[in-house]
């Protein structure tokens, strides 16, 4: 018998970046898998246990903040 890990919104901050690792459905809106801010999805996903959190980034802090993307500023010119 597998370990179940219980996710609840409580264990993360409302402007954390967290993952939807699933499609959820609700009545008024599909949310697809991807990052979102964790005040930003229902309840359900966090009860369902789709939402989990991003693992660390590794380097520097400074570059992962703003990524910048020198191929597609030369696009533009």
């Amino acid at each position: 018998m597998g370990l179940e890990r219980k996710m609840f919104r409580g264990m993360f901050s409302p402007s954390e970046v967290v993952q939807l690792k699933q499609p959820c459905f609700t009545p008024g809106r599909l949310f697809e898998p991807g990052k979102y801010n964790a005040a930003d999805l229902p309840d359900v996903a966090f009860d369902m246990g789709l939402v989990d959190h991003l693992p660390p980034v590794k380097g520097k802090s400074s570059e992962n903040l703003n990524p910048q993307n020198p191929q597609a500023q030369n696009l533009q010119d």
